[in-house]
């Protein structure tokens, strides 16, 4: 499953190739889905994955898939970048424990991308 990642103003942001790894358009992997939880590769839980978005801690919509539904008003999207090569996947820190899951909103997050995956 190919998926597509985009910001609140459209412009492409991420992508997975497996449903799995996410990797930033310059071939940095920055998180990985494991259900409906997003971690990053030192074990932190950043945020959700739920209806085709990614949401932040607060339930809030950070990201959003081609196929996102619900959320907030989505802009039109931006051409995509050309993928960089792959850099090799980090360790996999312990797992943070997954908190109780918030009440999903419709509106955006107010965090940007970058500082919550640090790249």
């Amino acid at each position: 499953m190919s998926l597509d990642f985009y910001d609140q103003s459209g412009k492409p942001y991420a992508y997975s190739d497996d449903g799995q790894t996410i990797y930033t358009f310059g071939g940095t992997p920055i998180a990985y889905l494991d259900g409906d939880s997003i971690y990053g590769f030192d074990g932190r839980h950043v945020g959700y994955f739920h209806n085709g978005a990614i949401l932040d801690p607060s339930g809030n919509t950070l990201l959003f898939t081609d196929g996102a539904a619900g959320g907030p008003m989505k802009p039109m999207k931006q051409m995509k970048p050309m993928k960089g090569m792959k850099q090799m996947l980090p360790m996999k820190g312990m797992k943070q424990m997954k908190p109780m899951k918030p009440m999903f909103s419709m509106g955006w997050s107010l965090l940007a991308a970058k500082t919550v995956f640090g790249a």
